[in-house]
């Protein structure tokens, strides 16, 4: 299990990756984040949905309930434009700070 902080600090960026493809619920999401991270990331549901909201607040992803005969009601979110634009960054960004700390880890400095 990593480090709660560092879930934390990447919560939103995982949640709009796995939107970028097709709309999904949120509990479609935090499976495919648990699965996908062979179970090292896991997000419990009452913390999953806060998260949701405050990227639809943001205006970076927008939801909307879907009835399908035999299953219950959902809410399925996609990536607006806007959460289009701030994945793109937020993922150059990561993979910027994911390599400078891993320098830093590697070398002499301290």
């Amino acid at each position: 299990m990593f480090n709660r902080e560092w879930k934390k600090g990447s919560a939103e960026l995982l949640v709009l990756s796995f939107l970028e493809s097709r709309p999904r619920h949120g509990y479609e999401i935090g499976k495919l984040i648990e699965v996908h991270s062979k179970r090292r990331i896991t997000f419990r549901i009452g913390s999953l949905y806060p998260i949701l909201c405050r990227l639809q607040q943001k205006g970076q992803i927008s939801g909307r309930w879907i009835e399908k005969p035999g299953e219950r009601r959902r809410r399925y979110y996609r990536l607006t434009r806007e959460g289009r634009r701030f994945l793109a960054d937020e993922r150059s960004s990561w993979g910027e700070f994911v390599a400078t700390v891993n320098r830093l880890l590697s070398s002499n400095y301290a």
